[in-house]
């Protein structure tokens, strides 16, 4: 079995959404001084890797303790996305895949848009996918969508429209992956198990892929 790490490291000045401020991180005890370490965190629920709950973004919506923890792990698959030249990511790109995406709970998709974390570039023109195509992979059973990106909608999107149609299907949604490339096509597991804590519209996430050799 072999287990591959998908989690960007959280640090203090890492990106985060524009508007939002990046995290901070206080040493209130260490080995040194008090014979233990302990730090405070100060961080926002969308930071780094992480999950949208359907609270995210509905009235109402269900926040990530009251998700059944099941819906966190589950049979993966990974849409390779021409390593970051396309702006868009189309239903005829999907198509293909269809007996591949019934067979599976999460559907990643990598497009090689993580190499630029930590760039001005990751923030500029990254890959979406079209609303056709979310509208498509709503009609499948599956649990989640990843993807290497900031997000499942444009940068200055006003309508949210992505995560409207994935969230209001229960389908959770988890930004920022890395190390995509790394995967086989399918047949792996993949984890992505969030903090709980009430209310939860959003976590961080240790995100990883396991696969059996």
């Amino acid at each position: 079995m072999k287990i591959i790490d998908l989690t960007h490291t959280l640090y203090d000045d890492m990106p985060v959404f524009p508007g939002d401020e990046p995290p901070e991180f206080y040493s209130i005890c260490t080995v040194e001084e008090e014979g233990f370490a302990q730090k405070k965190l100060i961080i926002y629920s969308h930071t780094g890797t992480h999950i949208d709950a359907p609270a995210h973004m509905l009235i109402q919506g269900r926040s990530l303790e009251e998700v059944d923890v099941n819906q966190f792990f589950g049979k993966a698959m990974v849409i390779d996305c021409g390593g970051g030249k396309k702006d868009r990511i189309e239903l005829g790109d999907l198509l293909n895949y269809k007996d591949k995406i019934q067979k599976v709970d999460f559907v990643l998709f990598h497009t090689g848009w993580s190499k630029y974390w930590g760039s001005q570039s990751y923030y500029e023109g990254f890959p979406t996918l079209t609303e056709e195509a979310v509208q498509w992979l709503c009609s499948f059973s599956v649990k989640g969508i990843g993807i290497d990106t900031l997000s499942v909608d444009e940068l200055h999107s006003q309508e949210f429209s992505n995560h409207y149609a994935l969230l209001k299907n229960n389908i959770i949604i988890i930004e920022n992956l890395t190390h995509l490339g790394k995967l086989p096509q399918d047949n792996f597991l993949f984890s992505c198990l969030p903090l709980k804590y009430k209310n939860a519209d959003g976590s961080p996430v240790r995100a990883v892929a396991i696969i059996n050799q």
